[in-house]
């Protein structure tokens, strides 16, 4: 059969061309489609329970995508007459933004206080540029005891300041977020033509997702064309020929191609991991081109034409390119079980680009090849001296390669306990990207990026003005300020403390939580009532007044962090508060705290399909039993040893490793199986023994191993360049197992072969 379709490949080489190139040219028009979408939100299903709860927050409050103005004076001083006129005009400006709803700086904090028997409610400082020295020492004293601005616009040094403009965006457009990054940017230009003296950072929800398109279309640009230039070199030097290298470079073309358009026309958006994607099809794709033009070249260098050495590669290498792309593409599709779409976004993209990049190498490839010019140099005596010395070592030396490899395993493997889930979303951009500087000057010397939210009952309409109620929520409010990493908390308890002391004549000793129900609803009312559009409580309180918004902002911190202080925090909601105030934590920090371990969980299921389904197709394609077992040995092994080394050198496991197994696993497959189908072939149809039939397999597809084994390596470790740590964390664990599984099928797989040999393998 194999030998009937190469023939007919050669045959109609010339229609198979033209029909490869209009497939591809169809196929390529559904980029057009293609929409890329930066938010958050790409990384939870709707069926997640977190963003789930997230969204009833927002809904019940408000929504609080925001940009985060960080305004460093050079002088260290934010309580000069420049700097507040700055704060102010950024303030005024900052309502200009699109879709904005709420600004909320120094400038314009509702400050309070008592005038006679009336409550007064103004800006904290107006007309900056005109204040006195007496004016702006009581403004930065009243700033620096306010515990709804410290810590959270401004710090106790009083060295920076932040103007934090909140969003509610329609989300009909995916322009939304860059059209508010642009204006954005326009004011921090226009700041700091205003005030040169002042240095600005830009931060928030808004340059977080920002960030994510911003450094996917950096990769785009840089790393895919970085990535043909290495294929091209390595492609070249294996190879030896020019034409060999051109045909190889068209097929990954068109597989990458191919695979793009089709996301376009499935209406799979492109999100920040499934940027990586090209770089992954290109990687793979070159695997079985390699395959096929290395047995093809090594037929003509021992004296076959060229349409009959094309004819045998394709019939010696059609079954096993098969199976390595169908092992290839269930890993890929195991991603579907994951909990973050992108991440099945890439796997399904992936497994488009590698059927396809199967179909070019069994038709396109081999008739592109009849078609053009091919010259080789005739083999040398010994131009396979390396492999076959290093073959004739791991026969001789196998007994000490096998117990070798499995003390080496087992070494390895100790380590993988070290590893922990952790993961900080901060991080996941490195240090070139400007979020992830504004990011890091912010938490370091203004307040934290990472936030916790908590809607609490008060268990009836208006029983937010319960002094229980109030009692309560605040002293949740100061067990959270005792916990290490909190560095703000923002709950109505200090407002209803501070309207307390203002209808007291200000007197500091009741700066305390009103003792009657009806004094709280009569002071919120008043509060209330005084408060310019834009600046109300509803994002603070609901509608009937049954509960409150509780926000806690953590400096820097990790998913472990994360969840153990909410694990604390239930802990002491269930001991100390009454069931109508018990709820869990919520926010996009929450959400990705979870994600990472919820993905996990979710991939074991995947895995485990993806083991059996491999496990079973080996074992009918070799039809052994035996076989199939012995190559789950080499298949698994390099998975739990790059792991190994992973704790030993990191110990940290966020959400983008853990879809490496499953990405890994039918790549790792490939070696084995084309080491295996070389080595079943010696001893079938040759007649062989197992060592010569180990020999046989070494020589006949050994370089090949090595050379696809080093393209992948190669290009999943051009992937450590990018600027999103999801991506290169993923390309740097993945690069690591793939050598480890070349290890195994070098070193443990051949011994395991001749240390199990049978007569009928």
């Amino acid at each position: 059969m194999a030998l009937t379709f190469s023939r007919w490949v050669i045959r109609w080489r010339w229609l198979i061309v033209i029909a490869t190139v209009l497939m591809v040219a169809i196929a390529a028009s559904g980029a057009r489609f293609i929409e890329f979408s930066g938010s958050y939100r790409v990384f939870f299903s709707a069926e997640n329970p977190q963003l789930q709860a997230f969204d009833e927050l927002q809904n019940t409050y408000s929504k609080n995508d925001t940009v985060m103005f960080v305004l460093a004076p050079k002088n260290g001083k934010v309580f000069t007459r420049e700097t507040l006129a700055t704060v102010e005009w950024l303030t005024e400006q900052g309502w200009q933004m699109p879709y904005s709803r709420r600004v909320d700086s120094i400038t314009n904090f509702q400050h309070t206080r008592a005038e006679n028997d009336d409550l007064v409610v103004k800006n904290l400082a107006e007309n900056a540029a005109s204040l006195t020295d007496a004016d702006l020492e009581r403004i930065k004293n009243i700033a620096l005891t306010e515990p709804l601005l410290l810590n959270r616009l401004i710090p106790a040094r009083a060295h920076v300041t932040g103007v934090n403009v909140t969003f509610v965006l329609p989300e009909k457009s995916l322009n939304e977020i860059p059209e508010v990054m642009a204006f954005a940017r326009k004011l921090v230009t226009q700041v700091k033509e205003k005030n040169p003296d002042l240095d600005v950072y830009l931060t928030g929800v808004a340059p977080f997702n920002s960030a994510f398109q911003e450094s996917s279309e950096k990769d785009l640009k840089t790393l895919v064309p970085l990535m043909y230039l290495v294929i091209a070199l390595i492609t070249f030097f294996s190879l030896r020929s020019v034409t060999g290298t051109v045909a190889t470079l068209l097929v990954i073309i068109f597989s990458v191609i191919t695979a793009m358009g089709m996301m376009g026309w499935l209406g799979i958006k492109l999100t920040a991991p499934s940027a990586s994607a090209p770089t992954v099809i290109l990687t793979l794709a070159i695997a079985d081109s390699i395959h096929f033009l290395s047995t093809m070249f090594f037929n003509m260098r021992h004296g076959m034409d060229k349409h009959t050495a094309i004819i045998e590669s394709l019939r010696i290498n059609m079954s096993a390119i098969f199976l390595t792309s169908l092992t290839t593409v269930i890993g890929f599709m195991s991603m579907n079980f994951s909990e973050v779409p992108p991440f099945r976004d890439l796997g399904n993209v992936v497994a488009i680009g590698v059927i396809a990049a199967w179909l070019f190498s069994i038709l396109f490839l081999p008739a592109f090849m009849a078609i053009l010019p091919v010259k080789v140099k005739p083999a040398r005596k010994h131009s396979n001296v390396a492999m076959e010395r290093f073959a004739n070592f791991v026969v001789r030396r196998r007994t000490a390669l096998l117990w070798g490899m499995v003390v080496l395993t087992i070494g390895l493997i100790a380590f993988i306990p070290r590893n922990e889930l952790n993961d900080n979303f901060v991080e996941y951009f490195d240090e070139s990207v400007d979020f992830r500087q504004a990011t890091d000057f912010m938490i370091d010397n203004l307040t934290g990026v990472d936030n916790i939210e908590y809607s609490l009952g008060a268990g009836e309409s208006g029983g937010v003005n319960n002094p229980g109620y109030l009692k309560k929520l605040d002293e949740f409010a100061q067990w959270y300020r005792q916990q290490p990493g909190v560095v703000h908390v923002n709950t109505m308890a200090d407002v209803m403390r501070r309207l307390n002391k203002n209808m007291h004549g200000d007197d500091p000793a009741w700066y305390r939580i009103p003792e009657s129900r009806e004094l709280s609803a009569q002071y919120l009312l008043l509060y209330e009532m005084s408060l310019p559009f834009g600046l109300d409580l509803n994002d603070q309180i609901n509608v009937d007044k049954s509960a409150t918004r509780l926000s806690v902002t953590l400096g820097h911190s990790t998913t472990k962090d994360i969840l153990a202080l909410e694990e604390r925090a239930q802990q002491w909601l269930t001991a100390n508060a009454p069931a109508t105030m018990i709820n869990h934590g919520t926010g996009q920090t929450v959400m990705f705290a979870y994600i990472g371990d919820r993905n996990i969980r979710s991939m074991i299921g995947g895995n485990l399909m993806a083991l059996v389904l491999v496990s079973a197709i080996i074992m009918i394609a070799v039809r052994s039993v035996k076989i199939g077992l012995i190559s789950l040995i080499p298949n698994l092994i390099p998975i739990a040893m790059a792991f190994g080394l992973w704790g030993l050198m990191v110990g940290q496991v966020g959400l983008s490793l853990s879809v490496v197994t499953a990405l890994t696993f039918g790549i790792v497959v490939d070696d084995t199986i084309h080491f295996l189908t070389k080595y079943l072939h010696a001893r079938r149809e040759k007649g062989l023994g197992s060592e010569d039939a180990v020999r046989y397999a070494f020589a006949t597809v050994g370089t090949a191993m090595w050379v696809t084994s080093l393209i992948l390596v190669a290009g999943f470790s051009v992937l450590t360049f990018s600027s999103f740590e999801l991506n290169a964390g993923m390309g740097q664990l993945a690069a690591i197992t793939i050598a480890f599984a070349l290890l195994a099928d070098y070193l443990l797989l051949p011994p395991l072969l001749m240390k199990l040999r049978g007569k009928n393998p």
